[in-house]
């Protein structure tokens, strides 16, 4: 499984640099790149004008943004490709480049806003929207990526948030040396049970969860019933535009948790202050890298996470949670597991007092070796 979600996600990343590659030279020919730089513009004032009307808080407009562009290219390919058939290439290409965006942004984007979209009560639209739309990432986009109806509802907020990424997470990472490729392997392979809804089900039923256990159920059969359709319609389809999508996700979803939480204390296990990273990045979108803060207060909204960092820095001082400055947590995992260098992560690491960059080594080293229990 580990193995399969690799390969995938290497084609799909192929794809999506390779598109940025080409993005890039044609950027280079005035015209077009002031073509685009017009429609842009225009396409956001539109979308601004737009958010006024629809949103519940206008402020999430960047949200609403991928709403409509996905809709607008992810949804009619995939439409055509059930439509005509037989599957084609270039359509599947199309559809991936939609989905993951050039250098994945797109996807990141999603993530973000699905991420946020479920903690809110009704969504993002207003309520007079809200009746058709609903929530429109996670219930309706999210199928097209490998996302199971209600993992983000009720897995994200009422099992991850709940326990922090503590002992009892199924996202835990501390039993493994997050520096080994070959434990994220085994990390890798053992996601596709979160990512399937089955560990976090077993979660809610050992606890007697039943609100949670039903919704999630729910959610399960809907996704299973949406993957059997597509297989039985034509098994090249299913496996091009719905299996491709959901191993993609298990590799992005295993890199995130296995990095949001990397950095652990063995002198205090327990305290997610201590073990949830912070990275500060110049994209940043919906402010996603403020991780701890959106930890300590979950509701709050995406653009106040800044201040609120202001307000907790004394705690997270006293904790030594670690921020990282100039890194996305692909970033992150690319330095900390893949490329395993230590040096760039300990330039880019912000201590809370004077470090030399050997002290900073040797705390990185504290914080990233097995724990205390094994996962075999």
């Amino acid at each position: 499984m580990a193995l399969a979600s690799a390969g995938v996600i290497s084609l799909v990343a192929l794809l999506s640099f390779g598109g940025y590659g080409a993005a890039m030279i044609l950027g280079r020919v005035r015209p077009l790149r002031n073509a685009y730089q017009f429609l842009s513009r225009a396409y956001d004032r539109l979308l601004d004008q737009l958010g006024q009307e629809v949103l519940q808080d206008s402020r999430d407009t960047p949200a609403l943004r991928l709403m409509v562009s996905l809709s607008l290219s992810a949804i009619p390919i995939f439409l055509i490709q059930l439509v005509l058939g037989k599957p084609r290439l270039l359509l599947a290409i199309a559809f991936y480049i939609s989905l993951y965006g050039l250098r994945f942004q797109r996807f990141v984007r999603m993530f973000s806003a699905k991420h946020l979209e479920a903690h809110r009560r009704q969504g993002y639209f207003s309520e007079k929207y809200d009746r058709v739309f609903g929530r429109y990432v996670e219930f309706f986009l999210g199928y097209l990526y490998g996302n199971v109806p209600e993992l983000d509802r009720t897995v994200h907020v009422r099992l991850h948030h709940k326990e922090n990424g503590g002992f009892d997470d199924t996202a835990e990472s501390r039993a493994y040396d997050r520096t080994s490729r070959l434990d994220f392997l085994w990390y890798l392979s053992n996601n596709i049970w979160t990512v399937l809804g089955i560990a976090p089900y077993a979660y809610f039923k050992a606890r007697g969860d039943e609100e949670n256990r039903r919704r999630l159920l729910w959610g399960i059969a809907r996704y299973y019933a949406y993957f059997g359709a597509v297989a039985i319609y034509d098994w090249r389809i299913g496996t091009m535009f719905v299996l491709v999508p959901l191993l993609c996700m298990n590799f992005i979803t295993a890199i995130t948790a296995w990095v949001q939480h990397a950095f652990y204390d063995s002198e205090q296990p327990e305290d997610y202050f201590a073990y949830t990273v912070t990275v500060l990045d110049e994209v940043n979108f919906m402010n996603e890298g403020y991780h701890l803060c959106h930890h300590h207060r979950a509701g709050l909204h995406w653009t106040e996470m800044p201040i609120h960092l202001e307000r907790i820095r004394h705690s997270m001082r006293e904790s030594g949670s670690l921020v990282f400055r100039d890194l996305d947590f692909m970033g992150l995992f690319l330095e900390l597991t893949l490329l395993r260098r230590m040096d760039v992560l300990a330039e880019k690491l912000v201590p809370w007092e004077p470090m030399n960059h050997e002290q900073r080594l040797a705390l990185l080293a504290k914080r990233t070796g097995v724990g205390t229990y094994s996962f075999r």
